[in-house]
């Protein structure tokens, strides 16, 4: 239903007059996410407690209203774009780190802490947050338990899920449970708190999250390795986990990517590579050295053409400049950017990355392919001239090519950057009618009006 004045005048005495608006300039603020589509809410709502929260949704529910969960609005599927109208309930308030337990290795946290403040914090007590989404240094840890974020480290170190113990979620009928436990073991119940990581704001609010920690690594070292060709870059990959070496990350870069980055930042790429190669590897001092000259040696036996090691912090930060470059420098190529994150097996890279230059080739548009070979995510990019229809019908088309190939190899669609609006028409590709039914089931349970983050996942 609209959202009346009686109602919004209603979330006023809930939350103040100072965290509710439905100014036309503030509801344009809260209209886009990282996909660049246009949804405005009807209202923009600033709770500062659970409490708070809980009444939104009780009144949402009474009066038939949607409800959209956004943190910092950095998501890649549309997550958290109102697409019904309602209410964008912003978590941004809720931005407090309430506890860091160093002898327990934890730490309790609201859901608007952006992520990288939560791990530059945790390191300066010697701690180590490991998941690492490049939009970290904006993103909010809601955001990535919504999405189950992963980033470069998931190779060593596990995605989101790995990290968090327990929650404290308000449901859309308005109860607020805890789930989970404080400890590393606990079995007791169903695992709600892995249900509601990854669904993406469907099936409740998270207002306070238990972080699992680890002791920060006492070095980190990175090197990068140029090839002549993507095939002996993937075995190189391929030989260096083979052999029980697992750096902490593992990126690569085509030719594309290098030439595209290398136009937009002058770094000094090697644009006649087909492929390069990023590795981090950290761990005590002696152990890390190890590491670096066993992966070297490995790189070199590979056919790698160039090994650098960066000698400094600020050499290995430009180097992650240059990788985190890619996206906003595509931007050249085209004024329309489709951005998919498929999963394939390590080994089967090399046949994407030639579908994907094959289909570039059919199609006459710019795609470019980087991301985690250490895990197989695999980032990849369409450019197109969104005005032309001709260009945007072969942009989709080669889009659900590529999802298909995906899956024959024993991929997945998404890997870390949920399926939103963005990747809903072809969520039925991987999941079956049973278990899509059941993931209903599961929704009307949680949210029998169906008011939370509607039009995502089909749900």
């Amino acid at each position: 239903m609209p959202l009346t004045s009686k109602t919004f005048n209603l979330l006023r005495d809930i939350v103040g007059k100072a965290h509710c608006t439905r100014d036309p300039e503030d509801r344009v603020c809260y209209a886009y996410d990282a996909t660049r589509k246009y949804h405005p809410p009807e209202a923009v709502v600033f709770p500062g407690t659970a409490a708070e929260i809980a009444a939104i949704l009780k009144l949402a529910a009474t009066h038939g209203i949607f409800v959209t969960p956004r943190g910092a609005g950095s998501g890649m599927s549309g997550g958290s774009l109102a697409v019904n109208g309602g209410i964008a309930l912003v978590m941004t308030r809720l931005n407090e780190i309430l506890r860091i337990d160093q002898e327990n290795l934890i730490a309790v946290v609201q859901p608007g802490v952006v992520t990288g403040v939560f791990q530059k914090t945790v390191e300066k007590q010697g701690l180590f947050y490991p998941p690492d989404p490049s939009s970290a240094d904006f993103s909010t840890l809601g955001g990535n338990l919504a999405e189950c974020a992963g980033g470069p480290r998931a190779v060593k170190y596990g995605v989101t899920r790995d990290y968090v113990l327990g929650l404290e979620v308000v449901l859309p009928t308005g109860e607020i449970i805890r789930t989970g436990v404080q400890t590393a073991k606990g079995v007791v119940g169903y695992d709600l708190t892995r249900l509601i990581v990854g669904s993406e704001g469907t099936l409740g609010v998270i207002t306070e999250m238990t972080l699992r920690l680890l002791p920060r690594p006492e070095t980190v070292k990175t090197l990068t390795a140029v090839f002549d060709t993507m095939e002996a870059a993937a075995e190189a990959v391929a030989e260096i986990i083979g052999r029980g070496l697992i750096p902490r990350a593992i990126e690569y870069m085509d030719n594309a990517s290098i030439r595209c980055v290398e136009e937009y930042l002058h770094a000094g790429l090697p644009v006649d590579a087909d492929a390069i190669l990023l590795i981090e590897a950290d761990g005590p001092t002696d152990a890390v050295d190890r590491e670096i000259a066993l992966i070297s040696a490995t790189l070199k036996e590979k056919s790698a053409r160039e090994i650098h090691a960066a000698e400094s912090p600020a050499a290995a930060a430009t180097l992650w400049k240059a990788r985190k470059s890619i996206s906003p420098a595509l931007f050249a190529y085209g004024s329309e950017k489709i951005n998919e994150d498929i999963v394939v097996p390590r080994s089967r890279i090399p046949d994407m990355v030639r579908k994907i230059r094959e289909l570039s080739r059919q199609t006459g548009l710019t795609m470019v392919s980087f991301g985690h070979a250490g895990d197989g995510n695999i980032h990849f990019n369409i450019m197109f001239d969104g005005e032309d229809s001709g260009q945007a019908e072969r942009a989709h088309s080669a889009v659900e090519e590529i999802f298909d190939f995906t899956l024959a190899l024993g991929g997945t669609i998404s890997g870390e950057h949920g399926v939103g609006t963005a990747k809903a028409a072809y969520m039925t590709k991987e999941i079956r009618p049973e278990a899509l039914a059941l993931m209903k089931r599961i929704k009307q349970a949680f949210d029998p009006a169906g008011i939370l983050n509607p039009g995502k996942m089909r749900l």
